[in-house]
């Protein structure tokens, strides 16, 4: 049950990034609008789109944490994908609005000087947010959590895109006004790009893809075991965090069903061990010559 437990701790992070998001909303979109900055008002916008995929993801978690039931027999972990797959629908919508919403305030000229207010806060806000992903990375790894690990690397960018929207706003001060609309078409790009990123990563598991180079390295370490003299067939996917492997292998056809058994067993706590891998469906056969 240790991973049921893991994934509650995850939403204590997931809540943090939350509190954290709709603060910075609210501040940035307000003073963005008394400050008349277009790059912080996108910045606030990236922040709405963050609450919404940090809400998808504790929902995610919060149905993952349920055991499994006569139709889910291997528990519920794909919820959360699924939820990151609304999210990355939901963020790409907003990151086109603000694209939209740039280009034309640059092609109508409609560009002013902000209030250096809107740079501090945007400066601000990156710090805060990189003490966000501090705490969400550690929790992440201590966990083993991909999914908060993705949040973490999602914190981190925020943090980035703040800066990036200080330093037009900061431009724009000098008489180049032009900097504050291109630092929000950025920072539009830049949420369509972690819109993309998660959608992908979240189709390929969906539809069962799985890294070929982690798919070498648990075959490498179940041909290791001494009474393995073959490894025919490896297969992995994910359940969400949980990674489902089906292997089969090939023994001393001489052994009895109990050594076989026990073999098989050897295999699975190694597993568990050198890759976390909580289950694992080991078939054996009878070692024949090619």
């Amino acid at each position: 049950m240790s991973e049921y437990q893991n994934i509650k701790k995850g939403e204590k992070g997931a809540w943090i990034s939350i509190i954290v998001y709709l603060v910075l909303a609210a501040a940035k979109l307000t003073i963005a609008s008394i400050g008349n900055s277009e790059a912080l008002r996108a910045d606030g916008l990236n922040n709405t789109t963050d609450v919404i995929a940090s809400v998808a993801v504790l929902i995610g978690l919060k149905i993952s944490r349920k055991p499994p039931d006569q139709d889910h027999h291997y528990g519920h972990f794909r919820a959360e994908t699924i939820a990151s797959l609304v999210a990355a629908f939901i963020m790409m919508t907003v990151g086109i609005e603000v694209i939209i919403g740039t280009i034309q305030d640059i092609i109508n000229q409609e560009v002013s000087e902000p209030r250096l207010l809107t740079a501090w806060t945007a400066l601000a806000a990156a710090a805060i947010m990189y003490f966000v992903y501090r705490y969400n990375l550690k929790l992440s790894r201590k966990i083993d959590s991909n999914a908060l690990y993705a949040a973490a690397q999602d914190n981190r960018s925020d943090a980035l895109v703040s800066i990036g929207a200080a330093i037009g706003i900061f431009g724009s001060q000098f008489g180049a006004f032009w900097l504050d609309p291109l630092a929000g078409l950025i920072v539009g790009l830049i949420i369509c790009k972690t819109a993309w990123d998660i959608f992908r990563d979240s189709t390929h598991s969906l539809t069962d893809g799985f890294d070929e180079e982690e798919i070498e390295s648990i075959r490498d370490t179940i041909s290791k075991h001494p009474d393995v003299w073959a490894v025919k067939d490896v297969k992995a996917r994910l359940q969400g965090n949980q990674t489902l492997v089906e292997a089969t292998i090939h023994v001393n056809p001489h052994i009895t069903i109990e050594q076989g058994h026990t073999i098989t067993d050897d295999v699975e706590n190694t597993l568990e061990k050198e890759h976390r891998i909580l289950y694992a469906h080991i078939h054996i056969e009878p070692f024949e010559k090619d």
